[in-house]
């Protein structure tokens, strides 16, 4: 159960708990508070939290304030001055209290949020140290922009918690924090900006911040402190040089520093990033520290981020740190933490490092999942109770945990129809995929689909141009890998039975036909698309060639099991043909069997000249 000052939300029981007494929710307001509680710490839209409460149904916004009202009665909060949840006027919500984890049920995992200096930062203890000494940069009136570049789930944001949460005990300074939200980015110019100075107006420097925008910047004071003038002042706002702005954030920084943090600023608007650039540029001696998230964006060649970043850093005017996937160890301190036992079950360590390739979002989502599915149980009692597995991890069945899943959805989701099928198409070679082969499972031009694989790998962050294939004919095909395989197992999943068979039929014909005369080279991964497409006459003459090359070779154990593999692919014949073609796998394995105990020939010795 997830715990908030003395309240307990039980989501198993759909209700909340005040210390040791039930308060009983309507259903609807209990689902608008469990989805503030689950997404604490960031802006939800109006538009979010109805599409997420009311799928496919037209429901007026307002009914949202009908439930604030009566979620602030129960809570005990205060719109002016929440302890839970903070509107944002116009825009949302956002839940702002410390959650725990309530161990309830012995089943829950430890939440990371309970102790950021321990989970958050699991394997990233260099990249904390780098921004602590950034900070002692800031004393001598040394402004600093930088940089936090990863992939999705990398840990950009923990690690920008994290840093916050230990600067808190360690130096006093003011911290602006605005979010860059996709689909706002280009429609609402200045928007993290806002919240930036919205939550800065709010914070225990309010007074002082306030008083300082409104004599240097009073447009953008109400643009961030008065919301119900924010359209208004907005207009002035654009309409006045950034300077103004910029000499009130140094002004604030004149008694303490200031850590301005902007999230996802490959989502941000235009008028932001020329806020970022101006901030970096400028002479003035500032105790000011800017620093930015972003995942590289690859939507564009030309994004006006990288344009800014490129610039700033050929200028010494910004630091970069890009975050990398956890190593092995850093991921066994991070199951360690949040299973919160020295010793984890055998083999766990190793199968969550593979399956999520060092990704930390993996890695929560994938002790999750096998919680969820009770491979991993906990047993014993009180402080002697243990995390132990039911099952080996090898004899899992291979899956992608449902939120992985949605995630990895809705990224696929916005690509065009012809786009996903290239990807499903490549998906099914494998994590690498050549370009020859979507265009053998598409049934198009290999040219074609070579440029349009090249485009995708220059905008997707989960695939990129890995090398090239050198072909028998002379001529070569790009290739490409899934950055993580669990990509490719959506886009692999997606696709129907039928689909997927016939696009391992294309590829496989594709095989024998660029190595014809040569087919016992590539006749093992031949059998496995007809295999796997239900031709089990095509799979098991192939593996009867590999078995004969394999034999050629003096490989005679492969040669057998290759054979094996036959006879079991054959049991899904039909009578007739499925006895005929054990007779002949058997004779052959039979001969290979004759051959391999044969004694080995003596050498004849060369002819003595007379």
């Amino acid at each position: 159960m997830k715990q908030f000052e003395d309240f307990r939300l039980d989501t198993a029981n759909q209700c909340l708990w005040r210390s040791d007494v039930q308060i009983a929710l309507p259903p609807k307001p209990f689902a608008v508070l469990r989805y503030l509680v689950e997404n604490p710490g960031r802006l939800i839209t109006h538009d979010e939290l109805l599409d997420a409460l009311w799928p496919e149904t037209f429901v007026q916004p307002q009914v949202l304030r009908t439930y604030m009202l009566e979620l602030r009665k129960v809570l005990g909060d205060d719109a002016s001055q929440p302890r839970f949840i903070q509107t944002l006027s116009k825009r949302g919500y956002c839940f702002v209290a410390t959650l725990t984890e309530h161990d309830g049920n012995a089943r829950h995992l430890r939440s990371a949020s309970s102790d950021l200096g321990a989970t958050a930062i699991a394997g990233r203890e260099k990249e904390l140290a780098y921004l602590n000494d950034q900070v002692q940069l800031l004393e001598g009136g040394e402004r600093r922009l930088i940089f936090v570049s990863g992939e999705s789930g990398i840990g950009k944001t923990a690690l920008v918690d994290t840093f916050l949460h230990h600067l808190k005990t360690s130096l006093a300074a003011r911290v602006a924090r605005g979010q860059c939200v996709q689909g706002v980015g280009g429609k609402e110019s200045y928007y993290p900006v806002m919240e930036a100075l919205s939550r800065l107006c709010a914070s225990q420097d309010g007074e002082t911040a306030s008083r300082i925008l409104a004599r240097m910047a009073p447009a953008w004071l109400a643009m961030g402190c008065a919301p119900d003038a924010a359209s208004a002042a907005r207009t002035a706002a654009q309409e006045k040089p950034l300077g103004d702005l910029c000499a009130a954030l140094e002004e604030l920084t004149a008694d303490k520093p200031l850590i301005l943090v902007f999230e996802d600023l490959d989502w941000a608007d235009d008028s932001t990033l020329n806020l970022v650039s101006a901030l970096a540029r400028r002479r003035a001696r500032a105790r000011l520290m800017v620093l930015v998230t972003y995942r590289p964006p690859k939507r564009s060649a030309e994004h006006p981020l990288k344009e800014l970043r490129q610039d700033l850093l050929l200028h010494r005017l910004c630091e970069e740190m890009t975050l990398a996937p956890l190593q092995k160890p850093a991921v066994a301190t991070l199951l360690q933490r949040e299973l919160a036992q020295a010793e984890l079950p055998p083999g766990l360590a190793a199968f969550v490092y593979q399956r999520a390739e060092g990704n930390p979002l993996f890695v929560i989502a994938l002790l999750e999942h096998l919680i969820a599915q009770e491979i991993l149980v906990r047993r014993g009692t009180d402080g002697a109770a243990q995390w132990v597995q039911q099952v080996t991890f090898q004899e899992m069945e291979a899956g992608v945990p449902d939120k992985l899943a949605q995630m990895i959805e809705l990224e696929i989701e916005r690509l065009s129809a012809e786009e996903q099928q290239l990807l499903e198409a490549g998906s099914v070679m494998n994590v690498a995929f050549p370009a020859w082969a979507v265009a053998a499972a598409l049934g198009r031009d290999a040219a074609e689909v070579e440029e349009a694989c090249d485009e995708l790998a220059r905008r997707l962050h989960f695939m990129k141009r890995a090398g090239q294939d050198d072909l028998p004919d002379g001529t070569r095909s790009p290739f490409y890998v899934f950055t993580h395989g669990l990509y490719r197992e959506v886009l692999y999943q997606r696709q129907s039975a039928t689909r997927r068979a016939r696009r391992h039929m294309h590829i496989a014909d594709r095989l024998g036909a660029l190595f014809r005369g040569r087919e016992a080279g590539v006749a093992r991964e031949m059998a496995m698309h007809y295999e796997v497409a239900g031709d089990w006459v095509r799979a098991v003459d192939a593996l009867r060639v590999a078995a004969r090359q394999a034999e050629q070779r003096q490989a005679f154990a492969d040669a057998a099991e290759l054979l094996e593999r036959a006879m079991r692919i054959a049991q899904n014949l039909n009578g007739v043909e499925r006895e005929a073609a054990a007779q002949e796998i058997l004779g052959e394995s039979v001969a290979a069997r004759e051959v391999r105990n044969l004694p080995a020939e003596r050498p004849r010795k060369a002819p003595q000249k007379v």
